[in-house]
């Protein structure tokens, strides 16, 4: 499973990432800074990548849209890029099973 971070996660998530989450990425590596959460939708359907967002709007449209992508939604405050990675990573089994196994569309964390 890859993650495409939304712009409101920071990009030095992505080296710390790649060993769970091979080929992982952040909108602003990818050449998409300031995109539309509707371009951003499109690329990571495209690419077959998971998004990861703080915001409820990818999980809006997961629910208008339907999948792929699927989507990753942080329920948490601003925290340290230490805190979301340990987030991604200590719940890299919940967020398989929720959205391999499972496949539903999207998943709430909350830590």
């Amino acid at each position: 499973m890859k993650l495409l971070l939304d712009e409101n996660l920071s990009r030095r998530l992505v080296p710390f990432l790649q060993h769970e989450y091979p080929d992982s990425s952040q909108v602003v590596l990818i050449g998409m800074a300031s995109a539309t959460d509707q371009a951003v939708w499109q690329r990571a359907r495209d690419e077959g990548f998971v998004i990861v967002s703080r915001d409820a709007d990818f999980q809006e449209l997961s629910l208008v849209w339907g999948q792929p992508p699927k989507v990753i939604r942080l329920k948490t405050l601003n925290q340290s890029r230490a805190a979301t990675l340990k987030t991604l990573l200590d719940n890299r089994a919940l967020i398989e099973d929720a959205l391999l196994t499972q496949d539903m569309a999207s998943i709430e964390i909350i830590p």
